[in-house]
């Protein structure tokens, strides 16, 4: 797994492919982003009521988060090392300002529009090493410096306790592919100031198993059980700033 991850998306055919391919409709990406996107429109809505947030969406990619809270928040700011992916963005639909940021360097600074605002990062965590996470974070505190400011959501797509893990076990001393245990998440937020307030699975299945009727039912029934979330191969983690 690269850690040049910002590097991928440097190339119109991966931007292409990451929206119509891995996004297309009906498949696994597309189905979790679907029920994260009501879960998360619904947090707003409970969270800020009328008192509308401003939107930051660092490493924002083709917008598919910008999309989810249009209407919901007063006005959103994309972030991404990738101009391709930005200019995606725009083309699909997603309304924001857009920002082109450094794969490295200083920590960038967040647009300062001012609290309540909610920062999100879907699909970053994961595939990059730990100074961009540590630096992603560190916006994240810049955009909310104080308990009351607003919220951060953080996406992990490859819980370390979930069904997936036993695919690394089979393969032993070659990891193939990332993981990010709930520790590890927890630690990184709490290193920057923050801390979990909730957890939230949305897929039990590697996508190879998505294919499979019976278990996407099973899937459906799990996902309801308190506590399995812990098990999620796709989990949300929602955050404030320490008191």
């Amino acid at each position: 797994m690269s850690t040049n991850y910002s590097e991928v998306f440097q190339d119109t055919d991966a931007v292409e492919k990451y929206e119509h391919v891995t996004y297309a409709p009906g498949s696994y990406a597309s189905r979790i982003s679907d029920r994260q996107g009501a879960y998360l429109r619904t947090m707003v809505v409970r969270e800020f009521g009328p008192n509308r947030p401003v939107h930051h969406d660092f490493a924002c990619g083709t917008g598919r988060a910008i999309r989810t809270l249009h209407g919901l928040v007063r006005e959103a700011h994309g972030y991404d090392t990738s101009a391709e992916m930005m200019a995606k963005a725009a083309e699909v639909g997603s309304q924001a300002q857009w920002h082109l940021v450094a794969a490295d360097g200083p920590v960038p600074d967040p647009v300062p529009a001012g609290a309540p605002a909610i920062v999100t990062m879907f699909r970053l965590l994961l595939n990059v090493d730990d100074e961009v996470r540590d630096r992603a974070l560190a916006f994240a505190a810049k955009a909310l410096p104080g308990h009351g400011d607003g919220l951060l959501v953080v996406e992990n797509h490859g819980n370390a306790g979930s069904v997936r893990h036993l695919r690394a076990r089979r393969h032993a001393g070659d990891r193939w592919f990332a993981e990010l245990s709930h520790k590890q998440v927890a630690a990184l937020l709490d290193r920057h100031g923050f801390e979990v307030v909730a957890r939230r699975g949305f897929s039990m299945l590697t996508p190879s198993l998505h294919e499979r009727r019976l278990a996407r039912g099973a899937d459906a029934v799990l996902r309801r059980l308190p506590g399995t979330g812990r098990f999620a191969v796709n989990v949300l983690y929602t955050a404030r700033r320490k008191k």
